[in-house]
């Protein structure tokens, strides 16, 4: 049996973009190994993020941020959700990864984090069609 790809999606704070991307892709393609991570990781997740997450039938909240390790990044196809620089994650930048630049939903409204939550989802959707092959 083959090995799952293992797919990684990173940000800040790993308190948003990232959790939402994680629980769209264990939700659409469970047959991929995913985890989410943060270069600076927030001691929990954004309620707003959870909230919006959960109208859609995806429950999220019992994800926990998580630090981001220069192992995570080797062993996975890695997808940088935005906000990133090289001094805050050096080893983001001598791997080819992918960019997705995603508004970040911290102090944003419910609307706004809706909007988000559905940028994500349709990146993700694309993302499987790309990996499914």
């Amino acid at each position: 049996m083959a090995k799952p790809k293992k797919v990684l999606f990173v940000c800040v704070e790993n308190a948003g973009r990232s959790q939402m991307a994680e629980g769209f892709l264990r939700e659409f393609a469970p047959h991929f190994d995913v985890i989410s991570a943060g270069t600076q990781p927030k001691s929990e997740l954004n309620p707003l993020v959870v909230q919006t997450m959960k109208e859609i039938g995806i429950d999220i909240a019992k994800q926990k941020p998580k630090v981001l390790t220069n192992e995570m990044i080797d062993q996975s196809i890695t997808v940088n959700m935005g906000c990133m620089d090289q001094e805050s994650c050096p080893a983001l930048f001598v791997k080819d990864i992918i960019n997705w630049d995603i508004t970040d939903p911290k102090n944003k409204d419910i609307e706004q984090v809706r909007e988000i939550r559905d940028q994500i989802k349709n990146e993700v959707l694309n993302l499987i069609k790309k990996l499914d092959v």
